[in-house]
């Protein structure tokens, strides 16, 4: 039976699941309609179908997720409108009037009178965050849809730094917001607890994938988990936090919710289920990282703009830490060698051009100065190779 929180100010009651849809679509780029083959939009309509069979009526895309809203606009227009919340994003823009012809598109493709969410997709940095709320920016233009009842609610996504996340949360012009959090990276806890400061709703985006790559674990966190796997210790991790609404599940295909329901039953149980998972994650990771290391090793890093070359040294380091505590390789080899091809939704660069930089400046307020530029010689070595690109530009 599924749960639903009241998703901040919106007052929307959400299922503690979402329909996230950027991995049943048919391709990355937008196409014509007649050339989407008839056996992947039937397996979109039976995803959306098997998620209201189980109570999961949050459907939620983004203009820059190809033709998932072209896609979603062939069947949601035949369901019962009032028992969905549909929410899709799109990107800012320097120039307003490109962010409102993007809308007026994804409400075009989506064959909806009104959305009930609109996000500002990927409010990353300063200067995104300007573009969006300065006086004729892409705000003002949500806030004219929204005007003519063609969006109820306004929120922003974000794959920023926390300090921007932060910002932008107090400067109390959003319904709700979605963001990164999940047990492998939990530095946004501050902005969940900013966000609910200024009552909006608390949407985690890809608890699953960015979170881990849980529908593919290592062994050795699988054993970690039990009697829990991977997936259903994360979910019930994040949802033991009441400040969390809702966790975003890309589902590829109808039977992508099963392992995720399984959640639900153990909610009311959380406390006495995850202490003993959660400390033998801690023992393991000092075990194979040693206690100072995993103490200490975010202290006094510096921001990829202070970092010559802009390498990415929390990241990096994090992504080490994950590979040798949990046998997370190919979670780790993948964000590692997305870094430099990211943009700002994955900044700074790795390690591959580091002798060229004397990294004694920035390091100065780190306990661990003197042996990091070796770690992270090493750690290029264990994760380097072919570079990735986003999923949206491939």
């Amino acid at each position: 039976m599924m749960q639903y929180r009241r998703f901040g100010r919106t007052e929307l009651p959400m299922p503690i699941f979402s329909c996230g849809g950027m991995r049943y679509q048919y391709k990355w780029q937008d196409v014509p309609q007649n050339q989407i083959p008839p056996n992947n939009q039937q397996n979109l309509e039976n995803t959306i179908r098997r998620s209201l069979e189980c109570g999961i009526n949050h459907i939620e895309t983004a203009r820059g997720y190809g033709t998932s809203e072209m896609q979603l606009g062939e069947i949601l227009p035949k369901l019962p409108r009032e028992k969905l919340i549909v929410q899709t994003k799109v990107s800012p823009s320097a120039d307003p009037q490109e962010f409102q012809s993007k809308l007026q598109q994804s409400l075009e493709f989506l064959q909806l009178e009104y959305i009930d969410l609109l996000g500002i997709h990927g409010i990353n940095t300063l200067e995104i965050l300007h573009n969006s709320i300065r006086p004729g920016g892409c705000l003002d233009v949500a806030r004219k849809f929204q005007i003519q009842g063609q969006v109820r609610f306004i929120g922003f996504s974000t794959h920023g730094p926390t300090d921007v996340i932060v910002k932008t949360i107090e400067t109390n012009q959003f319904d709700y917001v979605n963001l990164h959090w999940y047990y492998i990276n939990q530095n946004n806890w501050p902005a969940i607890e900013a966000a609910n400061h200024f009552d909006m709703g608390v949407f985690i985006i890809s608890p699953s994938d960015k979170g881990g790559k849980l529908y593919q674990p290592p062994q050795k966190l699988v054993d970690l988990c039990y009697p829990l796997s991977p997936m259903v210790f994360n979910d019930l991790f994040c949802l033991s936090h009441p400040q969390v609404h809702t966790l975003s599940l890309g589902a590829s295909q109808p039977t992508d919710f099963d392992e995720h329901l399984k959640t639900i039953e153990l909610l009311d149980r959380a406390d006495e289920i995850l202490p003993s998972i959660l400390a033998r994650l801690e023992q393991e990771a000092i075990a194979q990282l040693g206690e100072n290391w995993f103490q200490t090793w975010d202290i006094g890093l510096p921001s990829v703009e202070e970092t010559p070359g802009n390498i990415n040294i929390p990241v990096i380091l994090w992504l080490r830490n994950l590979a040798i505590a949990y046998d997370m390789l190919e979670y780790s080899k993948m964000r590692y060698n997305l870094l430099g091809n990211g943009s700002h939704w994955f900044p700074g660069a790795n390690a591959e051009q580091l002798e060229k930089y004397d990294l004694t400046k920035c390091l100065a307020n780190s306990p661990h100065a003197e042996k990091i530029p070796d770690i992270l010689q090493d750690t290029h070595k264990l994760l380097g190779g072919k570079s990735v690109e986003r999923l949206s530009k491939s």
